[in-house]
C-alpha cells in the first residue's frame, strides 16, 4: 500500500510525466474475503460509499482503473466486474493461468508473470538437479490448483514422477496439517513443491517442526519464496535449504526513506499507519486499545509516538512493493501516451482522441495493451497479448546467515526472453542445501541402473520406481538408467561388467596351436608310411608275396591312403570359401577312391580261388578289366554324390557366434546336411560290402588269401566311422574338425596297418617265407 502512494506521490511531483495532472487513490482492503472484494470493486466502481451499479456518484475526477487483487481468486471475480466496463485491472500478485484468457478477462493485466510459466521453471528447477521422485502440495483455490496441475503436467511429460499430491484446507483452522505431515513423513520422496502462501503454509510447517520432520528439500513458489513470516528461527531446521522461485525484483529510489518518515502524527486518520507502528514496535496506541489486558505481557508496551524507524525496518523484502509500484507506473505512462496524443491521428473513431478530463475506460485499455517503459532502474515493462508481463524470476536458496537467521539468497535466475535460449542460469556453487552442505541431495523412488543393467518397470507404480536388471547375453549398457540394452556388432561381445564391446575371440582349428600342429604332424608323417612301403613293394615287386596279391591294386591302394593322410591338411587353417568346397569332396572321392580298390582286391581273391576249379567259367574274369571297372565304378557313383551336393547346395564359411560366449566359431557349414551324410554313407556301404565279402572269403587257402586282413581292417575302419557320428553331434567348433581329421586318420591307419603290416613284416624280417616254394608247399600240405 505505502508501495502505492509513494509511487503516486513521486508521479505527481515529476515535471515530465503528467505535468499539471494529479493521480489520486482510493484504497479498499479485501481482507482476503470474496465478498469484500467484489464490494469494493462496485464501491470503486460507484465512487463513493454507496454501491451503486452502472451509476458513478464521485464527482473528484475519473476512474482511471484498479491495482489489485493479490489474489487470483479474488482477482477473477474483480476482473469478471471490471472486464464488463472494460476498466483496466494491473494485479501486482494474481498468478493464475486462468487470468490470461482475454474472452474472459478483456481488461486484465498484472505485472507479475503467470503461474503457468511458473510451473514450467519449477519443473525445469526440479529437472536440473535430477530428481525424478517428487512430493506436491497446494493449496485449495485456483492458485494452488491450477499451479500444482501444470508443474504435474511439466513432470511427468519431462519422464519425472508424482509420489502424492495433498492440498491445504483453508477451510479447516490446522489446514490439514497432521494428515499432510504423515504423508510427507512415510514417503520417500525427498523433495516436495509446495504452492500455497506463507500464512496458509504455516500451519503445516509449525506441525512439521513440532514432528522434528527434518530432511526435506522444500521448492517454493514465489508465494513464500521471500515470506519473513516463516523465516523464523524455530522453522530453520525445517526450511534451511528450501530453493524456489522468487518475483524479480527492482529498485525504487528514495522508498526505504520514504518508509522511515513515516510517523502517525502525520496521517492520524490513516489506521494502517497506526497498525504498521504497532507491528514494527510491538506496541499499543492507547487510544484505540484497552490496556488493562496487556499489563503483565512484558513485550508490549504502550505506542508514545517518539519511536524511530529509521534502524528499526529490516529484512523487508522489495519485490512485491515494486511490483505494485510498476502497475502505478503503468497508468500514469499509459495516461501520458493518452495526453499526447495528436486530433486527427488518434487510435480511435475517424483518428480522434480521448479527453483525460472525461475520459472512457475503454479508451484508457486501449493504452494499457501498448505501454513500453523503464522504471528508474532500467526494468523494461510491457505486456503481451494475454496481459503478461516479461517473465523473469529469481531463485533464491534459504540459508542460515552470520546472525543465525534464515535469508534468502539469490543463486540464479529463469528469463524466458533470454537471448541465447539459456532461460535457467543456476550457480549451484552458491547453493547450501543443509547446514553446511553442499552436496545435491537425491529424490528417486528406486536407486539408479549402472551400466550393465537396464531398467524393468514393476507392475503397478510409477515409470521412476523399477528394478534393474543385467542386460541379456551379448548386449551392453553403457550409461546410467538405460532403457535398453545394445546389442554388440557380430564379431564383439560385451565384458564382464557388460558396459562395452569387445573383440570376439576368432575360434578355427589352426596351425599356429599346439592340436592343429599335432595333427599336421601326425597327417604328414602318417602320408610318408604308405609310400615307403610302396617304395618297399617295388623292391620287392619279383617275390612271390608281392606277385601273389595283386600287385597293381596294391600300388593304388597305397597311392590313395597317403592322399588320405594327406587330405585332413585341407582341415586345418581358416575356412576360406575354396577350402570349404575342396575339404569335403577330396575327402569323399579319395576315400572312395581307397576303399573300392579295397573292394577290388577282395573281389580279386575270391575270384582267383574261385576260378582254380575244374570246369568254371570265371577264368575269363580274373583279369585286371574287373578290378578297374569296380574302381572306376565306385568312385563315379561318389562323383555324382558329389557334383549334385555342389550344385544344389555346396558347403560355405559359416561365422557362429551363439555356440560359445563371446567367440566367433569359423567352420565350413556343409550347406546340404543330406548330402554329406549321403556321401559318408556310400563310404560306408563301399566299406560294409567289402567287409561282408572278404569274411565270407576267409576260409580260402592261408598263403594267397588277403581276406583275413581286409576283414579285420573294414572292420576296422567302420568302427571308427560309426564313432566319429555321435562324437561329431556333441562336439562344437573346431572339436568337430578334429574329430574329422582324427577319423581319418585312424581309418587310414587301420587299411595300412592290417593290410600291409603283415605283407612288409614277411618281406623285410621273414625272407624265408616269401618264397614260391613254401608258398606251395604250404598250399600243397593244406589239401
Amino acid at each position: 500500500m505505502q508501495a502505492l502512494i509513494f509511487a503516486v506521490e513521486e508521479i505527481n511531483k515529476s515535471p515530465d510525466l503528467l505535468p499539471n495532472i494529479s493521480l489520486g487513490f482510493q484504497i479498499f482492503d479485501t481482507c482476503s474475503v470474496l465478498r469484500r472484494a467484489a464490494e469494493g470493486t462496485l464501491w470503486m466502481l460507484s465512487g463513493g460509499q454507496e454501491k451503486v451499479p452502472n451509476y458513478r456518484c464521485g464527482k473528484e475526477g475519473s476512474l482511471a482503473g484498479i491495482v489489485g487483487d493479490s489474489g487470483s481468486t479474488r482477482s477473477i471475480l474483480m476482473a469478471q466486474i471490471l472486464g464488463l466496463y472494460r476498466y483496466p485491472q494491473i494485479s501486482y500478485f494474481s498468478t493464475s493461468p486462468f487470468l490470461s484468457n482475454r474472452n474472459l478477462f478483456p481488461s486484465f493485466f498484472r505485472t507479475i508473470p503467470s503461474d503457468a510459466f511458473q510451473s514450467r521453471g519449477l519443473a525445469e528447477l526440479i529437472l536440473h538437479f535430477n530428481w525424478t521422485w517428487v512430493g506436491l502440495l497446494a493449496i485449495d483455490n485456483d492458485y494452488g490448483q491450477l499451479g500444482i496441475q501444470l508443474v504435474k503436467q511439466e513432470l511427468i511429460k519431462a519422464g519425472a514422477c508424482v509420489a502424492f499430491i495433498e492440498n491445504i484446507l483453508t477451510g479447516q483452522p490446522n489446514r490439514n496439517a497432521p494428515h499432510i505431515v504423515k504423508v510427507i513423513k512415510d514417503s520417500t520422496a525427498k523433495v516436495v513443491v509446495v504452492m500455497s502462501s506463507d500464512s496458509d503454509f504455516m500451519p503445516v510447517v509449525e506441525e512439521l517442526a513440532n514432528q522434528n520432520v527434518t530432511g526435506k528439500i522444500w521448492v517454493a513458489s514465489e508465494s513464500w519464496s521471500t515470506s519473513t513470516l516463516l523465516a523464523k528461527e524455530r522453522f530453520q531446521k525445517v526450511l534451511v535449504g528450501t530453493i524456489g522461485f522468487a518475483v524479480h525484483g527492482g529498485q525504487m529510489p528514495g522508498f526505504e526513506e520514504y518508509l522511515n518518515s513515516l510517523h502517525p502524527s502525520k496521517s492520524p486518520s490513516d489506521l494502517f499507519i497506526m497498525e504498521f507502528w504497532e507491528q514494527t514496535f510491538s506496541c499499543k496506541w492507547t487510544n484505540l486499545h484497552n490496556l488493562d489486558g496487556w499489563i503483565d505481557n512484558k513485550t508490549i508496551h504502550a505506542c508514545t509516538g517518539e519511536e524511530q524507524l529509521e534502524g528499526s525496518i529490516t529484512n523487508i523484502d522489495f519485490r512485491i512493493p515494486f511490483s505494485v509500484y510498476t502497475s502505478v507506473y503503468t497508468f500514469a505512462w499509459a495516461l501520458q501516451n493518452l495526453l499526447h496524443c495528436k486530433p486527427g491521428a488518434g487510435p480511435f473513431h475517424h483518428g480522434t482522441c480521448a479527453n483525460i478530463s472525461s475520459l472512457h475506460p475503454w479508451q484508457l485499455l486501449h493504452y494499457i495493451k501498448t505501454v513500453n517503459f523503464q522504471t528508474e532502474d532500467k526494468t523494461r515493462v510491457f505486456f503481451n497479448d494475454e496481459g503478461d508481463p516479461q517473465v523473469i524470476y529469481d531463485i533464491v536458496n534459504w540459508q542460515l546467515s552470520t546472525m543465525t537467521t534464515l535469508e534468502q539468497v539469490i543463486v540464479g535466475s529463469y528469463n524466458l526472453s533470454s537471448l541465447d535460449w539459456n532461460t535457467l542460469n543456476i550457480d549451484n556453487a552458491a547453493i547450501i542445501w543443509a547446514i553446511g552442505d553442499k552436496k545435491v541431495p537425491q529424490s528417486k523412488c528406486s536407486p539408479s541402473c549402472t551400466s550393465g543393467f537396464r531398467k524393468v518397470t514393476i507392475p503397478g507404480k510409477p515409470s521412476c520406481c523399477f528394478e534393474c536388471v543385467p542386460c541379456p547375453q551379448g548386449e551392453i549398457s553403457n550409461k546410467t538408467d538405460s532403457v535398453d540394452c545394445q546389442e554388440c556388432s557380430w564379431n564383439m561381445w560385451p565384458n564382464l561388467l557388460q558396459n562395452m564391446c569387445l573383440p570376439r575371440t576368432i575360434e578355427f582349428l589352426s596351425y599356429n596351436e599346439a592340436m592343429g600342429i599335432n595333427l599336421a604332424t601326425i597327417a604328414i608323417f602318417s602320408s610318408v608310411v604308405p609310400i615307403g612301403i610302396l617304395v618297399v613293394f617295388i623292391h620287392y615287386r619279383t617275390t612271390p608275396i608281392v606277385r601273389a596279391n595283386n600287385w597293381s591294386l596294391s600300388c593304388l591302394l597305397l597311392i590313395s591312403l597317403c592322399f588320405c593322410f594327406l587330405c585332413s591338411l585341407a582341415f586345418i587353417g581358416y575356412p576360406q570359401p575354396e577350402m570349404c568346397l575342396l575339404r569335403q569332396v577330396a575327402f569323399g572321392l579319395i576315400f572312395s577312391f581307397c576303399i573300392s580298390c579295397v573292394l577290388a582286391k577282395t573281389i580279386t581273391v575270391v575270384i582267383a580261388f574261385k576260378a582254380t576249379r575244374p570246369g568254371t567259367r570265371l577264368r575269363q574274369w580274373t583279369g585286371t578289366k574287373v578290378s578297374y571297372s569296380v574302381i572306376a565304378i565306385s568312385v563315379l557313383i561318389q562323383v555324382c554324390i558329389c557334383v549334385m551336393w555342389l550344385s544344389c547346395s555346396p558347403p560355405f564359411p559359416e561365422y557362429d557366434k551363439q555356440t560359445q560366449s563371446g567367440v566367433i566359431v569359423i567352420s565350413c557349414n556343409e550347406g546340404f546336411p543330406l548330402a554329406f551324410w549321403t556321401m559318408l554313407g556310400y563310404l560306408a556301404l563301399l566299406a560294409t560290402v567289402s567287409f561282408i565279402v572278404a569274411f565270407l572269403a576267409r576260409r580260402l587257402p592261408d598263403s594267397f588269401n588277403e581276406a583275413k586282413y581286409i576283414t579285420f581292417s573294414m572292420l576296422a575302419f567302420l568302427s571308427v566311422w560309426l564313432s566319429f557320428i555321435p562324437a561329431s553331434l556333441s562336439s562344437r567348433g573346431k572339436y568337430t574338425v578334429a574329430m574329422e581329421i582324427f577319423a581319418i586318420l585312424s581309418s587310414s591307419w587301420a587299411v595300412v596297418v592290417c593290410i600291409f603290416f603283415p605283407k612288409c613284416f614277411v618281406i623285410l624280417f621273414r625272407p624265408d617265407m616269401n618264397s614260391r616254394g613254401l608258398l606251395m608247399r604250404k598250399d600243397n600240405d593244406r589239401k
